[in-house]
């Protein structure tokens, strides 16, 4: 049984990417999509949550996630609720199901939970209440399910169709769980074809399994690329001496205005956050007229949104009565 869905296939949590079909996969974006019309109104709000409360259960530091789930919500309308873990009562010893009862007690209807190992986010929605949804906001190297999301919707606003496209995600592939979650997305929406480059330390044994190709030479790796997804390199969880040094790292794998000219000329640039400058990409392109970062964080607002009506028991058709409610 897939915890993901209920007995209908509608989303109750969004764990993974792993395992939703493509229709739904395209229903969440469409709905985000008629929730980006909502975020340009001068007044920012929909009724569909109102009386709902959200509680973000963020076990590790965040700023773009953790904010774009807090405006998302309250531009639902709902009640959102920010658990301070570090001065929590789990700082003294509470256990996490302890954690999690003594939340659900305050009548929440849904948890967005960040944490280190991989597996919480799972674990969590397999404990809560019935009617209580859990949405992944990234745990451990597994997956951070939101992000693969807004990162796919950002490519189809920016190139239509997925079937025609190259995408190259680039970087640290054996400890990111948004490259997990993206490559996930991008074959279950037909993306023509997906690759990663990155040293052999960082690559992910039997990555090839996923429909991958994959590629150790950088400029190889973006010859006729349509998109190029780079990731940050996470040194918090690496150990031993998978790098020989981010100098070295950077002329290897670096993204440069000179590698950007190996891909079309139409070709847009991604990157989840936070970026490592000089690390991983150069400034003149994370700034430059190819770049979609900062298009990246606007459109999570609207992704997290639908995501949220969505295991809350709206979707498409409720999005867009809450507009025209508020239109009204």
């Amino acid at each position: 049984m897939n915890l993901q869905l209920d007995e209908n296939g509608r989303l109750r949590h969004l764990l993974t990417t792993e395992g939703i079909p493509r229709e739904l996969l395209t229903r969440i974006l469409d709905t985000a999509e008629s929730f980006t019309g909502v975020i340009g109104k001068s007044v920012k709000k929909v009724p569909l949550l109102r009386g709902r409360t959200v509680i973000n259960l963020f076990f590790e530091p965040s700023t773009r996630t953790r904010t774009t789930f807090e405006l998302a919500a309250q531009r639902l309308s709902a009640d959102i609720l920010n658990i301070d873990i570090a001065t929590s009562s789990a700082s003294k010893g509470e256990s996490l199901l302890d954690t999690l009862r003594n939340l659900e007690a305050m009548q929440c209807d849904a948890f967005v939970v960040r944490h280190s190992e991989s597996g919480a986010a799972h674990f969590i929605a397999r404990h809560v209440s019935p009617g209580v949804a859990v949405i992944n906001a990234g745990d451990g190297r597994h997956a951070h399910p939101t992000q693969a999301l807004l990162d796919v919707f950002t490519i189809r606003r920016e190139k239509g169709a997925f079937e025609p496209l190259t995408v190259a995600i680039v970087g640290d592939i054996l400890h990111s769980r948004v490259a997990r979650s993206q490559i996930h997305a991008l074959m279950a929406l037909g993306t023509g074809e997906v690759r990663v480059i990155a040293p052999r330390t960082l690559l992910p044994a039997h990555i090839q399994r996923l429909g991958v190709r994959v590629y150790e030479d950088m400029d190889a790796g973006l010859d006729g690329a349509d998109v190029v997804m780079m990731l940050r390199l996470q040194r918090e969880r690496m150990r031993g001496a998978l790098l020989p040094s981010e100098g070295e790292f950077f002329r290897r794998y670096g993204l440069t205005e000179q590698r950007l000219e190996r891909t079309r000329p139409d070709a847009i640039v991604m990157h989840p956050g936070p970026i490592n400058r000089g690390v991983e990409i150069d400034s003149a392109v994370a700034d430059g007229p190819r770049s979609v970062i900062l298009h990246q964080v606007t459109n999570g607002i609207a992704v997290r949104m639908a995501v949220m009506s969505m295991v809350l028991g709206g979707g498409a058709e409720t999005a867009g009565s809450g507009r025209e409610e508020v239109a009204s």
